[in-house]
């Protein structure tokens, strides 16, 4: 065997063994929209805030909380179908032993986050929403990094420093989250297309 011969046995099993312990079909074009869409709902939330936070009714609650699930749904519901469609380009199943462990592991600090970000609307501490939404989700995403690209826990990190940003200046946190799942979520999902996808 020459060493060129070699060389691509060993990409070959290198392939082979991360294709095992990772997930590598998530879809680029996915983060990129979810970005776009995480833009246009904070654009609205902050239509709807106004003056800012010291006056939050009840409607503008419900208005905030409507546009937070519109934007979720729309996240994870387009994640889902280009993913699959990735996964299905690569020959894999998007339901395997791998995706299953970091479903797992990013849904318990996803599902901590959420039970703690209700308690604070309920209990009116509205300044803290952006913050425990970047920081939650930023743990999320490196623990999901261990079973999918690095860049997904480089992403959790800068989210986790956005989050840390919000808390310090709470009058900018909207701007802090629109950075975190919009423009993040571009640049990542650009990162991931061009090197990954395309």
């Amino acid at each position: 065997m020459d060493s060129h011969n070699i060389q691509s046995e060993l990409a070959s099993i290198r392939s082979l063994m991360e294709r095992s312990t990772k997930f590598l079909s998530l879809s680029g074009l996915a983060g990129v929209l979810a970005g776009i869409y995480a833009l246009i709902g904070g654009y609205l939330t902050y239509c709807f805030l106004g003056d800012g936070y010291q006056e939050i009714s009840n409607a503008k609650i419900q208005q905030m909380v409507f546009i937070a699930l519109v934007v979720l749904f729309l996240a994870v519901t387009t994640g889902f179908i280009l993913t699959k469609r990735q996964a299905k380009k690569n020959n894999e199943t998007i339901w395997n032993p791998v995706s299953k462990k970091m479903i797992v592991n990013m849904l318990i600090p996803l599902a901590t986050g959420g039970l703690f970000i209700l308690i604070l609307l309920m209990q009116g501490y509205f300044t803290l929403i952006a913050p425990s939404c970047l920081i939650f989700y930023g743990l999320s995403l490196i623990a999901a990094g261990e079973y999918s690209f690095s860049a997904v826990k480089w992403m959790g990190g800068l989210d986790i420093l956005l989050g840390i940003l919000a808390a310090a200046f709470p009058l900018y946190g909207l701007f802090f989250w629109m950075a975190g799942f919009g423009v993040l979520h571009i640049v990542y999902g650009l990162r991931i297309y061009l090197n990954h996808n395309s």
